[in-house]
């Protein structure tokens, strides 16, 4: 049976349950947000003469919940028009609506006598064959659905979102005794390909897979914290980037995520896991019983391990429990690993240190793969599933088994027994049998070692996806040191950027016009994307500083020209070239997106012109294209000059997108061309797909354009006003003006005397000028200098 979800409705409308709900809203689904009416008026209700009665006061919390997520940065919205498939109601009134619903998600308080309460109530109103899910982060499914009805328990499962729902990939899925194969199944599909996350189906275990892991992790470090004397700032130094982990690292993050959170799963593990090897690492040391008591929760509290007292950031001295200055932290070791780009290929040189550093991580990862090894077959059958919740959950770039192997299988276990630890018989089995790794590749794909069948055996629900590190070496067919090309079959090619975070300067440039002469010889078409962390982030600054600290000003003007050149050459190419941006794409990167024939855009994509912000204009065709955009959308009878305006401001303002739909509204997606997909995932597959679709309807090479209308003086005259306001109101400074009148220059097409047809390459022209004269200037060599050292814009 075909299953659709077309309305969902989420009970329980707290930080999770409208999470939950503006995700659906996300994807395109009608929600019905739905929580407990209040038993007790307000102040305010009772000055405006409302009862316990009155609608308003009957939905007030839901519709507080909904309104105080909505409002949260990040937001847990792509685009605030999606809130209008939201609708809230009450337990009380409007239960009987979940009968039109096609899956009902309980999002209520972690205690098991109210969710049976809850699911007590959907039995009566629900129509046979509707899901229902919980998304408890740790209560046992299976006492959940204990005396439900035979189709309720065969529809039952749990659904474990982590927080936030839109931003962390993962998705578990834990059966209970009852719930049917094809609702398992379904669940899968429907996480992987609809909300765009990584799913993983988990046993009914305590914290199930991802909190199980995760929080051994930090409690292990809790411990080791002491025992090798180190400090919270050496932890985060220890944990974050360096070895692929998020920027928070250790405890930045429990701050964000709360202590009580922590302490929570952490109790839950000890008190319900008495087998477990290693119980007593889940007792919680002194100093967060202390914390606890203090209640130095976090960000929630205003102080946790850290404490912000104005503009200074304050470190907890765990000895003291006092709070003191932050303390830099280095180690010799990470100084070794500086030179690596890749996480994955420093973790050999780091378990080698000889420091603090070296002992740090050669006990870390000891335990942690002693602590995985033996966590099958409890938690999980197939170990791929422990590294997918640790990525899509925890943010790591690698998971502990490909770390493991990044080290060496032999190497880890040696590791381990130094430090006393044995890894699980199925590893040391799995070596005798001659698989010497957790993971290998072949033809594209990736296999695993199955631990039942003592074989090595493919990673289900790979097809839909192009996995760009399974291919790159055996399907290369070019590179230089900045880009790779690589044949995705069926006659598409991709350019993947390498340079570091991805910006283009000369060997991506290079990359990008020897992928369209290949193609147009021999391809159908060509991809640009890649599977980094970001898209681009823009032009390589460095480059362009150093042309123009040492007046280097013809060499300048050939290094943009280059860069427009190439802009154009994806815009005028015989094969069509499709960008798939996500992450960051910022200035370059937006404007190698704007000139593409289409862009096929992850969801979480953030996108914009960001030059203003280094003290130029956008260089490489992005001003000529605004100006494009606006004159394409001049309606007969229309004020033309609003609309010019309106892309004007989106650049003068360095507007990002904070999602791929708010992309469209600034003007740098286009609807009816540019399309978004939510899992990134599989966003190289589409953009080949879209590519393939372009060619086969047989695609003609554009003719350049030579209709594009500018305003001249009439629009010139109004920028000029209106930035002469701005500096006078104190809003920019006069370096922001001298900027945004080179911009008004461009985007008017100069000072003509009247409204004129005029080419791209007369606009390019213009705005090659303007940027090579603003990178004379003092101020915005400034401006770069800042950014460059210390990755933030100045304002001068």
């Amino acid at each position: 049976m075909k299953r659709n979800i077309k309305k969902v409705a989420v009970i329980g409308s707290g930080i999770m349950g409208s999470g939950i709900a503006c995700h659906f809203a996300n994807i395109g689904v009608e929600v019905i947000l739905l929580d407990i009416a209040p038993n007790e008026l307000t102040e305010l209700e009772i000055k405006k003469g409302l009862t316990l009665e009155s609608k308003l006061v009957r939905n007030r919390l839901v519709n507080d919940h909904l309104a105080t997520a909505l409002k949260s940065k990040p937001s847990p919205i792509y685009h605030q028009s999606f809130a209008s498939r939201i609708s809230t109601g009450n337990t009380t009134d409007d239960m009987a609506k979940i009968a039109s619903c096609d899956w009902i998600i309980e999002v209520v308080v972690e205690r098991l006598d109210i969710k049976k309460s809850v699911f007590e109530q959907i039995e009566k109103y629900r129509k046979p064959g509707t899901l229902i899910t919980s998304n408890t982060s740790g209560i046992p499914i299976h006492f959940m659905s204990e005396g439900r009805s035979e189709d309720f328990q065969k529809h039952f499962c749990g659904t474990h979102f982590f927080n936030p729902a839109r931003y962390l990939k993962l998705f578990e899925i834990i059966p209970g005794p009852q719930t049917s194969t094809e609702v398992l199944d379904f669940l899968n599909g429907y996480g992987e390909k609809f909300l765009g996350k990584t799913s993983v189906v988990a046993k009914d275990t305590p914290a199930f897979i991802g909190n199980r892991i995760g929080i051994f992790g930090i409690m292990s470090l809790f411990h080791q914290v002491k025992e090798l004397g180190l400090t919270i700032e050496e932890v985060d130094k220890l944990t974050g980037p360096v070895i692929g982990r998020p920027k928070s690292a250790t405890f930045r993050t429990v701050d964000v995520v709360g202590l009580d959170t922590l302490v929570h799963v952490a109790n839950g593990i000890y008190e319900n896991c008495k087998t477990d090897e290693v119980l007593e690492l889940f007792k919680l040391p002194d100093f967060i019983n202390k914390m606890m008591e203090n209640k130095w929760l976090g960000s929630k509290t205003n102080q946790g391990f850290y404490k912000k007292e104005g503009k200074e950031i304050l470190s907890l001295d765990l000895n003291t429990l006092e709070y003191r200055a932050a303390k830099k932290a280095s180690f010799s070791t990470l100084e070794l690993t500086k030179t690596i780009d890749k996480p994955i290929d420093r973790f050999k040189v780091l378990i080698t240190g000889k420091d603090k550093a070296g002992e740090f991580y050669r006990k870390n990862f000891a335990s942690m793969f002693t602590y995985c090894s033996n966590r099958i077959p409890e938690i999980t059958d197939a170990f791929y599933k422990i590294d997918d919740a640790m990525k899509a959950g925890f943010g790591w770039e690698n998971g502990p088994f490909e770390i493991w192997d990044a080290i060496g299988v032999q190497k880890g276990i040696e590791m381990m027994q130094a430090e006393g630890f044995q890894p699980a018989s199925w590893v040391t089995e799995m070596i005798a049998s001659g698989n010497t790794t957790f993971y290998s590749v072949k033809e594209g794909a990736t296999y695993f070692y199955n631990i039942d069948k003592k074989q090595t055996e493919k990673i289900p629900g790979q097809d839909a996806f192009i996995i760009l590190n399974n291919i790159r070496e055996s399907k290369k067919v070019w590179n230089n040191s900045e880009s790779i090309i690589t044949d995705l079959g069926d006659g598409i090619i991709n350019l993947e950027f390498t340079s570091k975070m991805n910006s283009i300067g000369a060997g991506v440039l290079q990359g990008i016009n020897k992928a369209i002469d290949m193609a147009e010889k021999g391809y159908e078409g060509l991809v640009i994307g890649n599977q980094g962390t970001n898209f681009s982030v823009g032009a390589n600054l460095a480059m362009i500083f150093m042309l123009a600290v040492e007046q280097e000003y013809d060499e300048l003007n050939m290094a943009i020209k280059m860069f427009q050149d190439t802009m154009m050459r994806c815009r005028y190419s015989s094969i069509p070239v499709i960008a798939a941006p996500h992450g960051m794409t910022l200035g370059g990167g937006c404007e190698l997106t704007m000139h593409s024939d289409r862009a096929v855009a992850a969801a979480e994509t953030y996108i914009g012109l960001v030059e203003f912000g280094v003290g130029v204009i956008p260089g490489g065709g992005g001003s000529k294209e605004m100006a494009l955009r606006a004159s394409d959308l001049f309606r007969k009878n229309d004020v033309e000059l609003n609309v010019l305006q309106e892309y004007f401001l989106t650049v003068g303002m360095a507007k990002v997108a904070t999602s791929a739909y708010e992309a469209f509204d600034i003007g740098v997606l286009q609807k009816g061309r540019d399309i978004v997909v939510v899992n990134k995932d599989r966003q190289i597959a589409t953009a080949k797909q879209v590519a393939l679709q372009m060619a086969n309807q047989g695609y003609t090479q554009p003719v350049r354009r030579n209709d594009i209308k500018v305003l001249g003086k009439q629009a010139l005259g109004m920028f000029l006003v209106g930035t002469d306001q701005m500096v006078a109101g104190q809003f920019i400074s006069e370096h922001d003006q001298k900027i945004a009148n080179k911009l008004a220059y461009v985007m008017a097409g100069g000072d003509l005397s009247e409204p004129n047809l005029v080419s791209e390459q007369y606009l390019l022209d213009l705005e090659r000028e303007a940027f090579l004269s603003l990178c004379t200037e003092r101020k915005t060599l400034e401006r770069i200098q800042f950014m460059l050292t210390k990755g933030k814009p100045l304002r001068n």
